[in-house]
């Protein structure tokens, strides 16, 4: 979702950008094999390359979070950057910066009152180890003496896929409701946004380290269905869906969606970097009014 967006903006600049793939593919955009379980890629992937982005990483809400998945959610991330790492170690490339996604998951959730900073450590829960594991890998990239920003990216919001879809897929139905007490943050992001995040974490050298990318303005679960439900002209009448009843019909993944976290963007902000859509009400005429 991202990195496809991400792709059109960079054209657009007039950059030139590869993909790694699992098929190998010619043309504007040229796809050049990697294997992430069986640790190859082909040599000529960084020919030309001075900014590697790194988005890899099996989808978090995708399928229920039985061990093995977690698991996977775990290794897809892990392998995948040490298998870039052991490429770039060998020297025979340009690449001159790194910029990893991350995301806010690193946090764990937090109260109404908690605004969570790059500063502060990571949560006890799942994610945050996933994440906090992701983030030691991708630190080697900086042993190789090579720049490195990494995005904690928030919820993102498109058209494309994601929360957004999944949200508004029942609320055009009459039958959305909010999730849990509706009172957990949702600390998101235009898709847009964030793409233009990551354009200027390749562009700006002076940006490095870590960053969160999110919009200003958090919102709850329940004010962010009942903006999706007025952007589409519907009306949310359902009480919200009951915690438990997530649980069961979700397992642990259920703390996806019933725990959140209020992230903050000053760092970013104080970088110069202006958000085309830093309210709620922007991002969703935008998306669901196109």
């Amino acid at each position: 979702m991202i990195g496809s967006r991400l792709t059109e903006l960079l054209l657009q600049k007039g950059c030139r950008v590869s993909h790694l793939s699992r098929s190998r593919r010619t043309g504007a955009v040229p796809s050049f094999v990697w294997d992430v379980q069986g640790g190859t890629m082909d040599e000529q992937a960084l020919a030309g390359v001075d900014t590697l982005v790194h988005l890899a990483g099996a989808g978090i809400a995708d399928k229920r979070w039985t061990k093995s998945r977690k698991n996977e959610i775990l290794q897809s991330r892990i392998r995948s950057t040490a298998l870039l790492v052991e490429q770039l170690s060998k020297g025979d490339h340009a690449v001159k910066s790194v910029v990893c996604a991350s995301a806010i998951g690193y946090y764990g959730s937090g109260g109404a009152d908690e605004v969570f900073t790059e500063s502060d450590g990571p949560g006890n829960d799942f994610l945050a180890s996933v994440v906090a594991a992701w983030e030691e890998e991708t630190s080697r990239f900086e042993s190789l003496g090579l720049r490195v920003v990494k995005l904690r990216v928030g919820i993102v919001l498109s058209n494309s896929g994601g929360a957004l879809k999944e949200i508004a897929r029942p609320v055009r139905w009459f039958v959305g409701a909010p999730l849990g007490t509706g009172q957990q943050l949702i600390s998101w992001i235009h898709v847009d946004d964030v793409c233009r995040l990551f354009a200027e974490a390749i562009e700006n050298i002076s940006m490095q380290g870590v960053y969160n990318g999110t919009a200003p303005n958090p919102v709850t679960n329940r004010v962010l269905t009942e903006s999706i439900a007025r952007a589409m002209n519907r009306k949310i009448w359902l009480p919200p869906i009951p915690g438990f009843m997530l649980y069961f019909i979700l397992g642990e993944l259920a703390d996806a969606v019933l725990k959140g976290s209020l992230v903050s963007s000053q760092k970013i902000q104080k970088t110069g970097f202006t958000f085309r859509f830093p309210g709620l009400g922007s991002a969703l005429n935008d998306l669901l009014k196109r």
